[in-house]
């Protein structure tokens, strides 16, 4: 008797794994958006339990993050901040860091900015120097903001996790003692109804719109934002650094074996997390708020670090993430006003989209392939 066996054609074994890889492909993107469809779908039950009307609340919402070319602008301008801290938390966490601080580096960030811009002399220089030397002095405060936090991991073991988040503390109270100090950033009382914020930063000073209308404020903060990425993914994937933060991450002590200075990457890794907050401190003063006040940053550097978080290390999850977080922001704060949904609840709803996406990310890692 004999035992006759098919062969599977050729072409059936070279398209199986090919239609395997586009499942999970197809997979991996659907999935997380299915949570954050169904956390929505939560948070809208949550919204009707409160009282307050569903469909009111969705056309706010919609209405506040894209129904209308200025809606969509500041929904994005929101991004980029959030894009810069959640790059600068992948580059330091490739070390296997975690910089916590984005608000604090914000916070340094904004007062260096402001300051330079009103009492720099460079209002009247030519060359675009009056937007440039804000910018580039607040990246220089955040990266100092970040290194120290490096420098006391390196030379006395702190945790960079505490040491990044009390270092925001302090950063949020300098921001404070800024605008309340006439002696610093108060611009001068004339009555007793004078806001303790900054004057308003000179007109030279300010991000150029990327169109020049107003209806339509998206500053040249977004195509910096896409370079800064486009970079960082190149010096993660291809350079000599890049492989230096993932050999100290892995190991510090092959890496230190291998000739790589551990205190030095440590270092210049927080640096640069700090230096990305920094850019985002000085986009928020200089293209959207022209002035420092107390609680300028509005917690968006806790939001860069989910948007870090959430990204898996790919600085193009950053950018994804960053602009749902963005456009979720601006579509909150309009349910506020416009359906007086409470602000306690606009958090929970964000706090439940975070949880669902995590929850997507954590099932996706540990699926078999």
């Amino acid at each position: 008797m004999t035992l006759r066996t098919t062969a599977a054609p050729p072409t059936a074994l070279r398209a199986s794994p090919w239609l395997a890889t586009r499942v999970r492909r197809h997979v991996a993107i659907l999935i997380p958006v299915a949570a954050v469809l169904a956390a929505g779908s939560i948070g809208l039950c949550l919204v009707g339990f409160m009282g307050v009307s569903i469909p009111m609340a969705l056309d706010a919402f919609v209405g506040g993050s894209v129904g209308s070319p200025y809606a969509i602008a500041a929904s994005i301008n929101r991004s980029v901040v959030f894009a810069l801290v959640g790059i600068g938390f992948v580059l330091a966490n490739r070390a296997n860091l975690t910089n916590v601080g984005g608000e604090g580096q914000i916070a340094v960030g904004g007062i260096t900015a402001t300051a330079v811009a009103l009492y720099g002399g460079v209002a009247h220089l030519p060359l675009g120097l009056p937007i440039v030397l804000p910018m580039l002095a607040a990246v220089a405060a955040g990266a100092m903001w970040g290194a120290l936090a490096g420098i006391f991991k390196v030379k006395a073991g702190t945790n960079e996790v505490i040491s990044t988040l009390l270092l925001s503390f302090i950063a949020i109270w300098l921001v404070y003692w800024s605008v309340q100090s006439e002696a610093l950033l108060r611009r001068p009382r004339t009555t007793s109804a004078t806001l303790p914020e900054s004057l308003e930063i000179p007109e030279s000073t300010q991000l150029p719109l990327l169109t020049g209308d107003f209806s339509f404020p998206l500053h040249i903060g977004l195509p910096i934002a896409v370079m800064i990425a486009v970079v960082a993914a190149i010096v993660l994937e291809k350079t000599i650094f890049g492989t230096g933060l993932r050999a100290v991450g892995l190991n510090p002590v092959a890496a230190t074996r291998a000739g790589i200075s551990y205190g030095r990457t440590v270092i210049a890794a927080l640096a640069l997390a700090g230096a990305l907050g920094g850019l985002a401190g000085a986009f928020m003063i200089q293209g959207e708020q022209y002035l420092l006040k107390d609680g300028f940053s509005s917690g968006y550097g806790f939001d860069g670090l989910v948007a870090g978080l959430l990204a898996r290390g790919s600085v193009g999850g950053v950018i994804a993430a960053s602009l749902l977080f963005g456009f979720l922001r601006s579509g909150g704060i309009n349910m506020e006003m416009v359906a007086a949904v409470p602000t306690a609840l606009v958090m929970v709803i964000q706090g439940l989209i975070v949880i669902m996406l995590a929850a997507a990310s954590f099932w996706l890692d540990r699926r078999p392939p």
